[in-house]
């Protein structure tokens, strides 16, 4: 009997660009690794408040490590040869884009889910905008006044809150976050990792055993 295919789940918010870098690469990874993946939108801010941390990480770090991070986040769009702009504000209010991702018929929420980054992190747009939304949904074809309705109804909002403990539930305490096998990879940077336990099976904890990172005895 054939093994059952499992899929990757990619947990995103909107309002993380390495997040956008991420789901860039997801049709690559569907066809290096054969396997599909599965969309797991949630509420970062929702995350960051139930594990206690602050909204605007970027606001709580050193000026040196913030250049860096902005080098670093250039780098990896050059890297993939990805358009990057920032946005004339940021964060966006995103939680009405996830609600209105989450009511989508299913197969065109990767269309939706690619515009609406591209709103955010390429055309520069506010998805806190329902004239930008609903925009964004006429342009593919999908009934925009339907699911803007659908999206304020309180069985989105459940839907929201249900998909963010869920995240939380599965270890996820940032975005992207990468589920494969039960194991999480955080970072747009874990691609390759990624791919590479897909299709191989690798278990990257049972090659450290020895190590004690954290523990007493690490000196």
């Amino acid at each position: 009997m054939a093994t059952p295919v499992t899929t990757i789940e990619f947990y995103f918010d909107f309002s993380c660009p390495y997040a956008y870098l991420a789901s860039l690469q997801l049709d690559a990874i569907e066809a290096r690794t054969s396997r599909p993946i599965a969309l797991r939108p949630f509420l970062l801010g929702g995350v960051f408040a139930a594990l206690g941390q602050a909204q605007n990480l970027t606001a709580t770090l050193s000026p040196a490590k913030q250049r860096h991070n902005r080098s670093d986040l250039l780098r990896q769009a050059a890297w993939i040869d990805a358009r990057l702009q920032t946005p004339l504000r940021h964060p966006n209010r995103t939680v009405d884009a996830l609600r209105t991702l989450l009511v989508c018929p299913g197969p065109l929420q990767r269309q939706l889910m690619a515009s609406f980054f591209a709103a955010y992190w390429q055309d520069r747009a506010d998805l806190s905008d329902p004239v930008e939304r609903a925009a964004r949904l006429a342009a593919l074809g999908l009934p925009a006044a339907e699911l803007m309705v659908a999206s304020a109804r309180d069985e989105a909002r459940v839907a929201l809150r249900e998909a963010t403990a869920a995240a939380l539930a599965q270890g996820v305490f940032g975005a992207p976050a990468f589920v494969v096998d039960g194991a999480l990879y955080w970072g747009a940077d874990r691609v390759e990792m990624v791919i590479h336990a897909a299709r191989t099976g690798w278990q990257p904890l049972a090659h450290a055993e020895a190590l004690q990172f954290g523990t007493e005895d690490a000196r």
